[in-house]
């Protein structure tokens, strides 16, 4: 996506190191809000900045006087004392090697949002990356000012951005040219190289906007859930919320409270029992909220802390392991393999809707002569997403790896589930609206199936999509049902803690 100059949003959203709300961040990420760096905080990192020269006056700390990964006990050539910018100018130019497609603004913008502050973090916890201050007060300028480096895509495997955030580093200290808007070039620090790449930086932005928006997309997929209940004339009692209280999974009780109140005082029933699609609703939705919900405090923790290597403190320095990223990875799988469940589940209920047997209405909803087609391609189109999502459920952790010269045999892999997450964040759209289309529609053909409580669900899609239902391509009515996803989910609360 090119740069498209926008009026800056009024709303302003503190960077400060703390907590950072995801709804915030993708609002920064999409310029619907703007960044407010706390200058105070920032001014405080100063003395975690001492802390690291400190350190590497007094031994060896890995990537300041040190190689990295197999050179981990190669000392840093003499040419340092005389050059100090030599050893971490060499560092970000070998490793920004990212290749294959350039990252689109909001995820880039979101990116820098989240390195600032968890940089930040620092200043609250006393233990942080050291990077020196001129570098620093530059990446606060460009976040506050909008200017974008260029991130490609591939480059990550899950054990920090290093890849793309150098070239973030090669855009700070000019070498490389803005993509948007610029900020004045500035020293390298002799220990700022790894630090500044050294974050889930890229990965993170990445999975915290496919989240913001398939959160949005559950409480939907919930909605139009009961309005194809409705339009099927489906049992309510596998929906009582006392049946789900008597084996309360996580979720569960309050997605079937939920979806209960929705369809009461509808039609009566006409199964004594219904097809899974219709019943497993709670069962299949729960856990994915489950999931978004813990995928969400993954974020906000890796958002919102410091996990460069080495971390210094006044203590001295640290070097671990917290670039391994197996928390975020491991929730990134959980949440693509239960929202692909309830994408299946609607592919279902969409198959039960095209049914006259079950609807009581013609053929595949089909309006006009005799042998009219409906909506029968929807299903096509819908299986056809889900062919494209269904390689993504597999467990990025599942992978393996051995590299630098074998040194470093393990990786988590989240960055591949983050961009598998945002391809599912881009999809399921297309399944959940060909579902609602038919709801609507069969509900249209049936007024008096619609309860009270899914009246107002109903009207957000009704009042977009066109009368006529005879035989046209369905793309439009499609795409206004995916514009009016966020109006639906605002609708309904089943919003986690």
């Amino acid at each position: 996506m090119e740069h498209q100059e926008v009026p800056r949003a009024t709303r302003g959203v503190p960077v400060a190191g703390r907590d950072l709300d995801l709804d915030d961040l993708a609002d920064l990420a999409h310029r619907r809000a703007r960044p407010v760096v706390d200058r105070a905080v920032l001014g405080r990192l100063g003395a975690v900045h001492t802390a690291m020269e400190t350190a590497r006056g007094r031994g060896a700390v890995y990537g300041a006087t040190t190689g990295v990964g197999a050179n981990k006990d190669v000392e840093v050539d003499e040419e340092q004392e005389e050059h100090p910018q030599a050893h971490g100018l060499r560092l970000l130019r070998s490793h920004a090697a990212s290749l294959g497609p350039v990252e689109d603004e909001p995820t880039s913008r979101a990116a820098l949002v989240v390195r600032l502050n968890q940089l930040l973090a620092g200043a609250h916890t006393g233990l942080g990356a050291g990077i020196s201050p001129p570098l620093l007060g530059a990446l606060a300028q460009a976040v506050e000012g909008d200017a974008l480096p260029t991130f490609h895509r591939f480059g990550g495997i899950g054990t920090s951005d290093l890849a793309p955030l150098a070239e973030l580093g090669l855009t700070l200290v000019g070498e490389r040219a803005w993509r948007t808007g610029s900020v004045p070039p500035v020293p390298l620090g002799p220990a700022d190289a790894l630090p500044l790449i050294s974050s889930h930086a890229l990965t993170l932005a990445t999975a915290s906007l496919a989240l913001v928006r398939l959160r949005q997309l559950l409480l939907a997929g919930a909605g139009i859930a009961a309005l194809s209940f409705l339009a099927l004339r489906g049992n309510p009692q596998a929906w009582d919320p006392g049946v789900h209280a008597a084996r309360p999974h996580v979720r569960q009780p309050e997605v079937a409270a939920a979806l209960h109140a929705l369809v009461a005082g509808g039609p009566e029933p006409s199964r004594l029992q219904d097809p899974f699609a219709l019943r497993t609703a709670p069962q299949v939705l729960a856990p994915a909220f489950a999931a978004a919900d813990a995928l969400a405090q993954v974020l906000v923790l890796e958002a919102s802390t410091p996990g460069e290597n080495p971390l210094v403190s006044a203590q001295g320095v640290f070097h671990h392991g917290q670039f391994h990223a197996a928390s975020l990875a491991t929730a990134l799988d959980t949440l693509r393999a239960t929202t692909f469940g309830v994408l299946t589940l609607s592919a279902a209920r969409l198959a039960l809707l095209l049914r006259p047997e079950h609807t009581g209405l013609r053929a595949f909803l089909a309006a006009g002569p005799r042998g009219s087609s409906g909506l029968m391609i929807g299903e096509y189109v819908v299986q056809d997403a889900l062919a494209e999502l269904r390689p993504g459920t597999a467990p990025m952790t599942a992978g393996t790896v051995s590299i630098s010269l074998g040194l470093e045999e393990h990786a988590s892999f989240a960055t591949q589930g983050a961009r598998a997450l945002r391809q599912t964040a881009e999809l399921a759209p297309l399944v959940l609206a060909v579902e609602a289309l038919a709801a609507v529609r069969a509900l249209r053909a049936a007024p008096d199936r619609l309860s009270p409580g899914a009246s107002a669900l109903f009207a957000v899609f009704d009042e977009v999509l066109g009368r006529d239902a005879r035989d046209a391509p369905i793309g439009p009515d499609v795409e206004a049902v995916v514009a009016r996803v966020p109006d639906l989910a605002l609708l309904l609360r089943l919003q986690g803690p």
